[in-house]
């Protein structure tokens, strides 16, 4: 069984630094024998959740755009990769608007109860973050967590690693980085190859 891998672009900006440590993530995964596919947020068509909470009565949602289309293909891989970089201590308008819209999911867990993760499905569902920053501070990703947390259970993945590099202005970009894409290409491979391992016996 081929590992399906998901990578999410949540920067506003193309081919930038958080860009290229998730592609640099996908590479690896590609060359460990994963199905690989890459969605930049900018270039799709969704708005923010409204909160009309239409969908704790229906588990849908009533907007019609690309987002409910991109949560199925999440639900439909192993591997979720996603990628913001850090704007004003925290994860982007755009991808924490996406977040948002995955309302309609917990309704459907946690109102209607129809949507459950079962720890086997958990196990054999991964969950990557991929961020950069320009500032050298320990603490500079840590308001980001609580909502990458939040979108990973809401979807069923073990939320299993951080792949972030800080500093970014002291680098002049991420391709100065002397560590930082080798080790993320690297993580591409060893998380396809631990996913094969606990897929295989299926």
């Amino acid at each position: 069984m081929t590992v399906k891998v998901l990578g999410i672009s949540g920067s506003p900006r193309r081919h930038g630094n958080t860009e290229t440590l998730l592609d640099s993530f996908l590479e690896g995964a590609k060359a460990a024998g994963a199905s690989v596919e890459k969605v930049v947020l900018k270039e799709i068509d969704y708005s923010p959740c409204r909160g009309c909470n239409a969908c704790h009565r229906t588990g849908e949602c009533i907007v019609n755009d690309d987002a409910p289309g991109l949560y199925e293909k999440i639900l439909a891989v192993d591997c979720l990769a996603v990628a913001s970089p850090i704007y004003s201590m925290g994860i982007t308008a755009q991808l924490k608007g996406f977040i948002d819209r995955a309302q309609y999911l917990w309704a459907r867990k946690f109102i209607l109860k129809t949507l459950e993760f079962s720890e086997e499905h958990i196990k054999q569902h991964k969950g990557v973050f991929i961020s950069t920053a320009g500032q050298n501070l320990a603490n500079v990703f840590d308001a980001a967590f609580p909502a990458i947390t939040a979108l990973f259970h809401g979807t069923g993945f073990d939320y299993s690693l951080n792949i972030v590099a800080n500093n970014m202005d002291q680098y002049n970009g991420i391709k100065n980085h002397p560590t930082a894409l080798k080790e993320a290409y690297e993580q591409g491979k060893q998380i396809v190859g631990n996913l094969e391992k606990v897929i295989a016996p299926l």
